[in-house]
């Protein structure tokens, strides 16, 4: 497990007991290994912490990443490139060409599966299937409370604290938000690499004192007809900009690596 925040710690507790899943390691960085430790002495206490994964003396069948953008780079590559397969809960990060590149390049060199969950959003399966038949247009909508953007730029665009009525705080491509809103953004990337690509995926944010919940909205178009989703998850209690179904996008990503039979 490469993280040991929000996201990290919610997935060790849900598969504490798992007779199929044993958490061998967990990699965090070297400021939040007192707290990793602390957390993982209650919720994996057979895992080791460490501030780098070790591929020699315990080789892991999966690597689960959920540390945020810089990890991708720093530990999921490496670990393809040397044949060890993952899932990556940062999409967003692949906002970043160079780093899709390297993604996709270790992958191949090192002949391993790299799997994007779907994480907060849907019916990524029916987009991706709708993409084989073309899509005309692929649109994002996020909307979340204002507490959501607190540590983001919507913080220069509206006073988060004395909002009383909804603001789009980003309008543009789904690569542009998922640079300018990284810890938020990932449901823009996600949709798009499932359909037209990020920089023909059209993304607006909200800040809305009006919700509780973060709502995603999809809206696409193509051959096969139209589609529209909206989804009104709780967040995260420990995080508001994610949303639950994250932490447990990530565990079904995990329990399906070493199921018999997966959906």
């Amino acid at each position: 497990m490469i993280g040991c925040g929000a996201i990290g710690s919610a997935a060790l507790e849900l598969l504490r007991g798992d007779a199929m899943v044993k958490i061998d390691q967990v990699i965090v960085p070297d400021f939040a290994l007192a707290e990793a430790r602390g957390v993982c002495a209650r919720l994996a206490p057979q895992a080791r912490v460490a501030t780098r994964v070790d591929l020699e003396t315990s080789p892991p069948d999966l690597i689960a990443e959920c540390a945020g953008h810089a990890a991708v780079a720093e530990h999921v590559v490496p670990a393809l490139s040397r044949g060890f397969p993952a899932v990556v809960a940062s999409i967003g990060s692949l906002a970043d060409a160079a780093l899709w590149e390297s993604l996709n390049d270790a992958a191949t060199r090192g002949g391993a599966r790299v799997q994007l969950i779907a994480g907060a959003i849907g019916a990524i399966d029916a987009l991706a299937a709708a993409r084989i038949g073309g899509l005309t247009s692929v649109e994002y909508i996020g909307r979340k409370p204002p507490s959501g953007w607190r540590g983001t730029p919507a913080e220069a665009v509206v006073d988060l604290d004395r909002m009383s009525a909804p603001a789009t705080i980003f309008s543009g491509t789904a690569r542009e938000a998922a640079r300018t809103y990284p810890k938020n953004a990932n449901v823009a990337a996600t949709v798009s690499l499932a359909g037209l690509g990020l920089d023909a995926t059209r993304a607006t944010l909200i800040a809305d004192p009006g919700v509780t919940q973060n709502v995603h909205r999809v809206i696409a178009a193509g051959a096969f007809g139209r589609m529209e989703l909206t989804l009104e998850n709780h967040p995260l209690a420990a995080n508001p900009k994610t949303s639950a179904l994250t932490v447990y996008s990530l565990v079904r990503a995990i329990r399906g690596a070493v199921s018999g039979v997966s959906i």
